[in-house]
């Protein structure tokens, strides 16, 4: 039996100058890295094509074949059908060029910046060349949990239409967005962001403008705490992430959690609240320190508080060959 040929219905309006056009039909993401990969899936899932823009053709390709491994992961575990994921990898394509972001309705930033002093400006920079391209009236947003939002909007000549829309995707069962609005954003630009939200089948919640919002700051203390648990030998570290799991129902204990984040990403975020706010509970552990300059990042790099397999597979602890 042939796939099915996946196409737009806009396409076929008799004229082109009224066709009729989804209130979401394109959604660009600038930053391919695994967020911008886990966003990309999951809004090529809901049947919105997705332009990611990437810094190299090189970056774009490694983006694509991880899309593509993750999602033959789903077929295999039947999450997903062979001509599911087929359709789903049709909507997605990557750039180097801002300039094909130009029809999207909404665009998202999820830059993975390793220069904890520069990710602002260079937010900032990324956000002045997406206003370059678009429309006005295009939605622009931020993933980043730790980045004030008004310091972005403040950049742009529209500023009324830059807004913060965390989607986690660290957990599989997540489904939560949480929207920030800036000193500038209108009550239309979140009215929006909330739809767009409900089209990727998730809930959304109000967040007033602070670093780490609710969920970064509930569980980046918390492995933080972990951490402290495990340096003063109160139990190891596959029985803390037990205890975490049934105690509070959860998918990943606090460890398998900073795997999955990523251990640098993790230290980033306590950085940045800990500048913020001075509490130190938000003063990253040495553990995660000791991890993070050795490059043990977690599952994307096969060695975190646990090894994992190509696959990111959990094989079992890795910490305590290295630490104790």
């Amino acid at each position: 039996m042939s796939e099915p040929i996946i196409e737009r219905v806009e396409e076929y309006a008799l004229s082109k100058k009224d066709r009729p056009k989804s209130e979401f039909s394109e959604i660009g993401i600038v930053g391919c890295g695994t967020t911008g990969q886990r966003l990309a899936i999951m809004i090529a899932g809901r049947g919105m094509d997705v332009v990611f823009l990437e810094l190299s053709q090189q970056k774009i390709n490694q983006a694509l074949d991880n899309i593509d491994a993750a999602l033959d992961y789903k077929v295999k575990r039947w999450g997903i059908t062979p001509s599911e994921k087929k359709a789903i990898m049709s909507r997605i394509r990557g750039t180097l060029d801002y300039s094909e972001l130009k029809n999207c309705d909404l665009v998202i930033e999820a830059i993975l910046s390793s220069f904890k002093n520069q990710s602002l400006e260079i937010r900032k920079d990324v956000f002045r060349k997406i206003e370059q391209y678009v429309s006005p009236r295009t939605i622009i947003a931020t993933n980043s949990t730790t980045i004030a939002i008004t310091e972005l909007a403040a950049v742009l000549e529209h500023k009324d239409r830059c807004i913060s829309m965390h989607i986690s995707t660290a957990s599989p069962d997540a489904s939560l967005v949480e929207v920030v609005r800036s000193m500038y954003t209108t009550e239309k630009t979140c009215n929006e962001v909330q739809k767009f939200a409900i089209l990727l089948g998730k809930s959304f919640v109000r967040v007033a403008e602070s670093p780490g919002l609710i969920s970064v700051r509930l569980f980046a203390p918390m492995i933080n705490e972990a951490c402290d648990i495990l340096m003063e030998r109160v139990s190891d570290m596959e029985n803390i992430d037990f205890a975490a799991k049934k105690s509070m129902n959860l998918f990943y204990g606090p460890f398998e959690m900073a795997d999955k984040i990523g251990i640098d990403r993790l230290v980033r975020w306590l950085d940045n609240m800990y500048l913020e706010f001075g509490d130190l509970r938000y003063k990253a552990s040495p553990l995660l320190r000791r991890l993070n300059r050795a490059n043990m990042l977690g599952r994307k790099t096969g060695k975190g508080f646990y090894e994992y397999d190509e696959r990111g597979k959990k094989i079992g602890p890795a910490l305590t060959k290295y630490i104790f």
